[in-house]
């Protein structure tokens, strides 16, 4: 544990310190983050576009809404790993980066359209007259009122789908789509905890910065009164 905050904070003493050491740590390092990164923010995007028509869809209820969000759910029920074997044999899967951003994808998408749908439900009905009597069209109603009032919820869903993405592709690596889980698995598998270490402590980090990232956006975009 110590030679591992050596290397994150910059300790001056101990061979681990030394200029050629650090440079290929920070390397690595670089290296990890980008493709965590990489993996979590494009199945999340690819989560944002399928996930918000799948909620406002599933927002309207009956059965085709019922079956939207009780597949979500069931995907969000497997688990991760036991979801990336499943995906490994299938064609154009196999041991790559892809089969890690479409299992994300999956496990990203029930949030997304869980908060969807919830926040359009709750839109009041006097609203919904309201905007019905100014004489818009559905698709106006829509993207100029419901959308707008359900967007807080609607962020909350994509603020949680990112978290989840960040931790779960840790996993990734495990099919040969690197990432932060890397050095975590071959540390487990060498028993160093050092190493477990050079990939856990980027990750815990990641999420929090996304927590962050995400909050300080519901204070910038959302307006006040909807965050009552």
């Amino acid at each position: 544990y110590t030679a591992a905050a050596q290397q994150y904070f910059g300790a001056t003493d101990g061979v681990i310190t030394t200029p050629f050491v650090s440079e290929t740590f920070r390397n690595k390092l670089l290296r990890w983050v980008t493709r965590h990164l990489e993996l979590a923010g494009i199945s999340l995007l690819l989560a944002i576009i399928v996930g918000l028509p799948l909620g406002i869809v599933a927002s309207r209820g009956g059965t085709v809404g019922h079956a939207i969000l009780g597949a979500t759910g069931i995907i969000q029920t497997i688990p991760s790993l036991a979801l990336l074997a499943l995906l490994v044999p299938l064609p154009f899967f196999g041991i790559s980066a892809r089969t890690a951003i479409v299992a994300l994808f999956l496990y990203g998408l029930l949030p997304i359209v869980r908060n969807t749908a919830t926040g359009l439900q709750d839109i009041s009905r006097p609203l919904r007259e309201s905007a019905i009597a100014l004489g818009l069209t559905a698709g106006q109603r829509l993207r100029k009122i419901f959308l707008p009032l359900a967007s807080r919820s609607i962020l909350a869903g994509i603020k949680t789908s990112a978290v989840i993405n960040i931790g779960t592709a840790t996993l990734a690596a495990l099919i040969g789509a690197g990432g932060l889980g890397e050095p975590i698995i071959s540390g487990l598998n060498l028993n160093d905890h050092v190493t477990i270490l050079e990939g856990a402590i980027p990750a815990a980090l990641l999420a929090l910065l996304v927590q962050f990232f995400f909050d300080l956006l519901d204070r910038v975009l959302i307006p006040r009164g909807l965050r009552l």
